[in-house]
């Protein structure tokens, strides 16, 4: 009973990023910044539905991911250093700058349970420390490749407005290395958080496919 309700919870994640990706594309603030945020997520999109029915995941992977592209929509549509609620936090905590752009690097250290999954599903690699290690790295490589793309879009647009709109430094020199610890943080409360849970979902669907 349970296995039959996954996918209509799945397909009702889908329907819901669906419905922000429509209206993050309505009238965004720069539709050059929206589409430099909203295309990685939409190839995210496209490789899990892809291969849905050949690897399906847990339901706790598809609502990390759903979470992190919902994220990229907002950002792409107002502008991660101009988000509307954010902007509100930042003037009454009189705070420097708008911390969207750092909840959103800290949201994505989440995808380390995604990477969890896939190593304890397609290698050999056991539950224990050295997963914790190795998970806690490829979550920081993929930080740190997401963050040599931002600086080669600046390259490529040669510092113009839409580059440093997603960029979104906001004069911070080191914005760089606190997106980075922010999505280790992130990926650290994630894996000590939600580990068991997950592992409770995944002897679920271990379950389901013997």
């Amino acid at each position: 009973m349970e296995q039959a309700k996954q996918p209509r919870v799945h397909g009702l994640l889908l329907l819901v990023v669906a419905a922000v990706f429509v209206w993050s594309a309505i009238r965004p603030t720069s539709y050059a910044v929206w589409a430099l945020e909203v295309t990685p997520a939409l190839i995210g999109l496209v490789i899990v539905i892809a291969l849905y029915r050949r690897f399906r995941l847990t339901t706790m992977s598809y609502v990390i991911i759903a979470i992190l592209v919902i994220i990229m929509f907002i950002g792409g549509h107002y502008i991660y250093s101009k988000v509307p609620f954010f902007n509100w936090i930042k003037d009454v905590f009189h705070l420097e700058r708008n911390h969207y752009d750092r909840f959103g690097h800290f949201l994505k250290g989440m995808f380390a349970i995604v990477l969890r999954e896939l190593l304890l599903r397609k290698t050999p690699l056991p539950r224990g420390a050295w997963l914790f290690i190795i998970v806690t790295g490829m979550s920081l490589a993929i930080a740190a490749l997401y963050e040599i793309i931002e600086w080669l879009v600046s390259i490529i647009f040669k510092g113009g407005k839409a580059s440093k709109d997603f960029l979104g430094m906001q004069g911070n020199i080191w914005d760089t290395q606190w997106d980075m610890l922010c999505t280790l943080i992130g990926t650290m409360i994630a894996l000590w958080l939600l580990s068991k849970w997950h592992d409770r979902q995944l002897a679920r669907l271990d379950h389901h496919r013997s």
